[in-house]
């Protein structure tokens, strides 16, 4: 079997798809998800894959089908700024992040945050006079928020949840602390304000080589002397360690002794 990656909207980002012979980069094509028909866009060629249970290319769109997308996608701007003036003017507590046009125009789908429930009833029941379908008010996340809006990340690249991911891994502090990160917000947290997803990639390879380190605290002997592990520095195999006369040393995995 063969399968490539198909770029949708923003919160789907990237979806790995299973793909015929014809299929190519750069192809538009038509692809059932979740949420209904989408429109989408070949962004690797297929290749061979042992993976199972992905969801079939139903097929390649239409001229007339891309073109019309694209007046679509225009129109989501117009949308837009007319549901968050709608929103000023009915004083509701929620931020408007976007807009989207289901394929062929089937539904209008409105993203929002708010930090409390919103009754946006009357909100819908204008949005359906002025655009005569069918309205959908969705609301997500601060993590949803990033991913729909997008920016740069600390390392200075767009950030991953924009990019690629579609569902969001638990991050938690343990993992920071897995990997000898220090506890600063500014460094270890998105633009979302959460725990960065990229704190989850290396976790599973720091777990495993700690294994083979002491713990903190722990006596060893070391070519200096006893003492106790102070802190690993796992990607270079090194152990600080405080010896009995109070002076730390570095050392390497390889050269000391549990005792």
């Amino acid at each position: 079997m063969k399968a490539c990656s198909v770029r949708f909207d923003r919160l789907t980002a990237v979806v790995e798809m299973e793909a015929t012979d014809d299929i190519k980069a750069g192809d538009y094509i038509i692809g059932e998800l979740e949420k209904g028909t989408c429109l989408g866009v070949v962004i690797t060629d297929p290749t061979e894959t042992e993976k199972t249970g992905l969801k079939k290319i139903t097929r390649k769109a239409l001229d007339e089908e891309i073109n019309e997308h694209a007046l679509l996608k225009e129109k989501e701007y117009q949308a837009f700024d007319f549901c968050r003036k709608k929103i000023f003017e009915m004083n509701l507590p929620m931020k408007l992040l976007w807009a989207e046009y289901f394929f062929k125009g089937t539904k209008l789908l409105f993203y929002f945050v708010s930090e409390s429930r919103v009754d946006f009833r009357e909100l819908v029941k204008e949005l359906a006079k002025e655009f005569k379908l069918r309205i959908e008010l969705r609301q997500v996340g601060v993590r949803d928020e990033a991913k729909i809006i997008g920016g740069l990340g600390n390392c200075g690249n767009v950030c991953c949840c924009q990019r690629f991911l579609n569902n969001f891994s638990i991050v938690s502090i343990k993992m920071v602390k897995e990997q000898g990160l220090a506890l600063n917000p500014s460094k270890i947290s998105g633009i979302c304000g959460r725990l960065m997803c990229c704190l989850s990639y290396e976790y599973d390879m720091y777990a495993e080589y700690r294994k083979q380190f002491p713990k903190i605290g722990k006596r060893i002997a070391t070519p200096q002397g006893e003492g106790k592990v102070l802190k690993h520095s796992i990607l270079n195999s090194m152990i600080s360690v405080e010896l009995d006369d109070g002076k730390e040393v570095v050392v390497g995995l390889k050269d000391i002794k549990i005792l």
